[in-house]
Parts: structure tokens; C-alpha cells; sequence
């Protein structure tokens, strides 16, 4: 089993400025404990493509297209909201996740790769269909759904999010179409203050709101009470995942106490779905993570679980 790394060195030029969360050494520390775990040779690494306007338009509108294209500057720093800021190298380095999340579609399709993680940045999940908020600027995730939908005719995608921070971008975009199945955890309430049970609409949106110091055990039973079975009950033919790992106990943004045990035990559940109805077909996303001593390692645990690694 081998698991495909989409990464790119224009990632690291996205720099929305001193102090912020969303820095560049975050992928430092990802690529840091990857590139030195002990599955390392389970780990194929590809440059991750330009992603393209058409891509982008599956989920976003053309006013926020043109909205991102404008702001982005020649020198010097653009807000898009107060959390979102826009440097030189900020539009190339969002596309990359663009296309890194589409190119995933396309190499679990088409090849013998069960498992692609999309190591790039900015994040995406907090991106509406008109709106960039939240860090992020453009879904990769939901822009990966719909685009396996159009090009493939996937009939059921799943998409599970486990970052702290409740989806709201994705629930946006995918409420109530057919065929697209949401479920996010994540503290509640918390930013962005949405996620309710009562946004459970459309049919296909799930929100899983946990309390403030949730720990492994108690989230592991509420995930395998809420979420696995709604799961094994769609039967997705393809699953998508918004990995965040800011539910950390030591990370800075929120106030979850999970630990790199329960990210193992999600890529193990996670593997263990995408085998079960996907044919083993399982793309990631990074999302959050902002302690930079444990995102690494958080990340090489999840990767462990998807390749099967008890």
C-alpha cells in the first residue's frame, strides 16, 4: 500500500505575515517527520499542479474568482477578512491545492494509488461558494468532489472533516445536492460559530458539535457512534477527507484535548471505510494544525493509520 504526496515548493510562498498562525513552517514540519518516519518508503511524493479558473468555478462563483485574481498583489500584503491576508505568492501557492486535490482525483481513478495526501496550504474548508474567509481562499475539497462528479460521474462521495473548526465553506457548497454526503466534528461553539446539529439540512449535511475538552476516548466513541455508521449506511463510492489536526490538546486555536493516538485511529478508521466501499480510494486534505512541535507528528500518525499501520 502506498500513499501519494502532492506537495509543492510555491506552497511555503503563501505569507499572510509575522505572528500568523498559517505559516509556512507548518509544511516544514509536516515534511520534516514524513520524509524521516519509518514508512517513508510507502511514500510517493509528486510536485502538486497549477489548479485552473475552471476548476475553481466548480464551487466558487465567478465574483469571488474575480475577487482573489484582483486582490492578489505584485508587492506587499491584501485582506481578504481580517484572518485571510493575500501576499505575492499567496494566489500561486492556493492553486497548487487546487490542483493537487484534482490531480488526486485523477491518480486514484486511474491508477493503483488507494491513498493521496494534499500537503498544501492555505487551507480551504472555511471558503463558501462566495466568500474567503477563515485562512482559507479557495475548497479544495468540495472543488475535488465536484470535480470527480463531473469528469467520472461519481455518484456518492463522502467528505469527513476532523478539523477542529466546523467546515462551514463545505457545508455551504455541497448543502443539498445530491450524491454528496458532509460530516464534520469540531468544537462547538467555536470559530467560525457555525456547525449546529440544527444546520443538519438538505439531507446530506451531519455536524457532530463536541464540548470543549472532548479527550481521545470520548471522541473516538462519539466518531464511531455519529460517524462511521452514517457512513457504512451511504456506502460512498469515493471518500474525501479535511484533515485538520488543530484538535491537538496542544494546539493554540481551539480547545480540544485529542493526541496523535486518535489521528492514527482515524486513518485506520478512514482506510477501513475506503476499503469496505471505495475501492480503496481515499484522498486527504490538510486543513488546520498550528502547534508546530506535534503537527508533524500528528500528520505521520493519520498517514500510519491510512496505510493499514496498526
Amino acid at each position: 500500500m502506498t500513499t501519494l504526496i502532492y506537495y509543492h515548493d510555491e506552497c511555503l510562498l503563501h505569507d499572510p505575515g509575522q505572528g500568523h498562525p498559517e505559516c509556512a513552517e507548518r509544511l516544514q514540519a509536516i515534511l520534516a517527520a514524513l520524509r524521516t518516519s519509518s514508512f517513508g518508503d510507502q511514500l510517493q511524493w509528486l510536485d502538486a499542479p497549477l489548479g485552473t479558473r475552471q476548476q475553481a468555478l466548480l464551487a466558487h462563483n465567478e465574483a469571488l474568482w474575480d475577487e482573489v485574481t484582483a486582490a492578489a498583489p505584485a508587492s506587499g500584503r491584501h485582506a481578504l477578512d481580517p484572518d485571510t491576508v493575500m501576499s505575492p505568492g499567496s494566489l500561486g501557492a492556493a492553486l497548487r491545492g487546487v490542483g493537487a486535490a484534482c490531480a488526486g482525483i485523477d491518480v486514484l481513478l486511474h491508477g493503483d494509488i488507494n491513498h493521496v495526501f494534499c500537503l498544501t496550504r492555505p487551507p480551504g474548508h472555511h471558503a463558501t461558494r462566495k466568500r474567503s474567509m477563515g485562512f482559507c481562499i479557495f475548497n479544495q475539497v468540495a472543488i475535488a468532489a465536484l470535480h470527480a462528479m463531473k469528469q467520472y460521474n461519481i455518484e456518492r462521495i463522502a467528505i469527513v472533516d476532523f478539523d477542529v473548526h466546523h467546515g462551514n465553506g463545505t457545508q455551504d457548497i455541497i448543502l443539498g445536492k445530491p450524491g454528496l454526503l458532509y460530516l464534520s466534528t469540531h468544537q462547538y461553539p467555536h470559530y467560525p460559530g457555525s456547525g449546529s446539529q440544527q444546520e443538519n439540512l438538505g439531507g446530506n449535511i451531519h455536524n457532530v458539535p463536541l464540548a470543549r475538552e472532548t479527550e481521545d476516548t470520548q471522541y473516538q466513541r462519539v466518531f464511531s457512534r455519529e460517524v462511521l455508521p452514517e457512513l457504512h449506511a451511504f456506502a460512498p463510492q469515493l471518500l474525501l477527507v479535511s484533515a485538520g489536526f488543530d484538535a491537538h490538546r496542544q494546539d493554540p486555536l481551539a480547545g480540544l484535548l485529542l493526541t496523535e493516538a486518535t489521528y492514527h485511529w482515524l486513518g485506520m478508521q478512514l482506510r477501513a471505510i475506503a476499503d469496505k466501499h471505495c475501492h480503496g480510494r481515499l484522498l486527504s486534505v490538510l486543513e488546520g494544525g498550528y502547534n508546530l512541535d506535534v503537527l508533524g507528528s500528528s500528520v505521520a500518525a493519520y498517514c500510519e493509520g491510512a496505510l493499514g499501520k496498526s
